[in-house]
């Protein structure tokens, strides 16, 4: 800083700004104003203190400026996403009245305890500085591979599957948590993903990429793998990687997945139900526009869990199930156009990622319905029952509302 003057004028802007967090940003963007407007003065001849005073004069009253920076750079909600939230929990209750063969005041009981801890959990991860996770890939990413190995020895088999660890008598879902896990490390991953030069470092990204993969596949979740790879090649695109480093990773990675590709087709036709057991279509065509009633004679093995969807639509009829997909789709519009309005580039690819892990599910579960994709294991996110997916969807509904909050706050680290 060239004078004090302007250290006690900048001073006196912050003293007006409620959030301490975007007193630095404010005060380096006026700070660099301010030494242009004196060079520019001091060129016309004045000296550097009398163009130190011009440049006071000039900036007018710090009181004022100090207001009109506070109402720019104070954190910001997203209310319609919240409001989002709190209906799709509500629908999630619906499943549970009527799509369970077993009482279902035990499940009632069950979600409302899952729903408060993920309110919890969303509250978490809305109020801290998410930019602090940027530089904890490498545990994020240890973590998701010890809960994979964990899976693999000591998970529970359930029809042939190991997905659930018991811990402590909670019976949690492994992949969906080591999915969150995996998420944040490659945000912070690709958030200095230029660091990683040379052919060993790319090599390490590649091996990184492919492991979760080959793990996945050991697990027979293959949902899994569709899932994370959107997600992370969502990441990568917005990225803003070199172009070289990046056709070298594509190509890499593209002759990967042809092999991977041709492993699983086949092994795939035998790791899902076929539509001929469970008629997802015929239900659906029998639903009209106002269902059968929560309480009917469909029996639907899972109706509150993998095909919720079909279940509320028979149920509650092609109205409601048209409301429900605008429900999701301004919610997933509503957070890939969020992504965009921060400045920060950790912060807009946890947004992107974040997206992706949204979108993937809830189109693939609808589709299900509709014979276009096959049927597999994949929640619809926060309508279907089950407390460790509803902590990760409600764990990266605070991460979204915590990056749009400080898009205003925090340093860009991007360039338009």
């Amino acid at each position: 800083m060239s004078s004090s003057n302007f250290e006690e004028y900048l001073s006196k802007v912050t003293s007006k700004v409620k959030s301490k967090v975007a007193h630095g940003m404010i005060k380096k963007e006026l700070s660099n104003h301010m030494e242009e407007l004196s060079l520019s003065f001091q060129e016309r001849g004045l000296s550097k203190k009398d163009a130190d005073k011009k440049v006071i004069q000039e900036m007018g009253d710090p009181f004022t400026i100090g207001k009109n920076m506070n109402y720019l750079h104070k954190p910001k909600m997203d209310w319609l996403l919240i409001v989002l939230f709190v209906i799709l929990s509500g629908i999630s209750f619906l499943p549970l009245i009527g799509g369970v063969s077993v009482p279902s005041f035990s499940f009632i009981k069950n979600q409302i305890v899952w729903l408060v801890l993920a309110i919890f959990a969303l509250i978490g991860f809305l109020f801290f500085d998410y930019r602090k996770l940027k530089n904890l890939w490498m545990y994020f990413y240890g973590g998701g591979l010890i809960l994979f190995f964990t899976t693999l020895l000591a998970g529970i088999d359930l029809n042939g599957v190991k997905r659930w660890i018991s811990l402590g008598g909670i019976t949690i879902d492994a992949p969906a948590i080591s999915l969150f896990l995996f998420f944040i490390a490659w945000a912070g991953i690709f958030a200095k993903v230029n660091e990683f030069k040379g052919w060993k470092k790319q090599g390490m990204l590649l091996f990184l990429f492919w492991t979760p993969v080959l793990l996945s596949t050991m697990l027979s979740q293959f949902m899994f793998s569709i899932i994370y790879f959107f997600c992370v090649l969502a990441m990568y695109v917005f990225s803003y990687v070199h172009k070289q480093f990046a056709i070298k990773v594509a190509m890499g990675n593209l002759l990967i997945g042809i092999i991977f590709t041709r492993t699983m087709i086949l092994k795939f036709p035998n790791s899902y139900l076929s539509d001929t057991l469970i008629p997802l279509k015929d239900i659906l065509s029998e639903a009209g526009w106002f269902g059968k009633g929560l309480y009917n004679d469909l029996n639907l093995p899972e109706a509150h869990t993998d095909f919720v969807f079909p279940f509320l639509v028979h149920s509650l009829g092609w109205a409601f199930g048209i409301f429900l997909c605008l429900l999701l789709f301004v919610f997933i519009l509503r957070i890939s156009l969020n992504a965009f309005k921060t400045k920060d580039l950790f912060g807009r690819l946890l947004a992107i990622g974040g997206a992706a892990l949204f979108i993937v599910p809830a189109c693939w579960n609808i589709l299900m319905g509709f014979g276009i994709v096959p049927i597999m294991v994949v929640p619809l996110p926060f309508i279907s029952y089950g407390g460790s997916i509803l902590l990760v969807y409600s764990a990266l509904l605070g991460l979204f509302l915590n990056v749009y909050r400080r898009k205003d706050i925090v340093e860009p680290t991007m360039v338009n």
